[in-house]
């Protein structure tokens, strides 16, 4: 579906568009206002998005931010990227929702949970870490 936005063969109401990123509203937004910002390229996740690639694609997600803000008088934003699991279009994409206070929507849109103790934290984040890759 992104990838006809992206090549003129499906309509949406843009706000960005240039050779490697396009910008526009969610057809079913959280608040008036959601976007979606998508690479040109067709990326599943994240991590296949190109190192040259990450750079403009992140400006512009922050670039969009701002523009919430300024445009709609939002008090802030929510900025999420779902890799896979609950991402119903398989085609990187990252969500940026105008926020203000009031809005009705609550932190996370997922059930939070604790560590047991700060041992299996320190477990957790040493295995986390001996797999990030710079």
């Amino acid at each position: 579906m992104f990838c006809e936005i992206v090549e003129g063969n499906r309509t949406a109401s843009e706000v960005f568009r240039d050779e490697s990123v396009v910008a526009f509203l969610d057809h079913s937004p959280l608040f008036k206002g959601h976007l979606l910002v998508v690479p040109s390229a067709h990326h599943v996740v994240l991590a296949d998005l190109p190192d040259g690639e990450l750079t403009h694609y992140f400006e512009v997600v922050q670039a969009a931010t701002t523009a919430l803000v300024d445009g709609l008088g939002s008090q802030g934003s929510l900025v999420v990227t779902n890799n896979t699991v609950s991402q119903s279009v398989p085609h990187l994409h990252t969500h940026v929702v105008p926020r203000s206070r009031g809005d009705g929507l609550r932190g996370f849109f997922w059930p939070r949970t604790k560590y047991s103790s700060t041992s299996e934290a320190d477990e957790m984040a040493r295995t986390i870490a001996s797999r990030l890759i710079l």
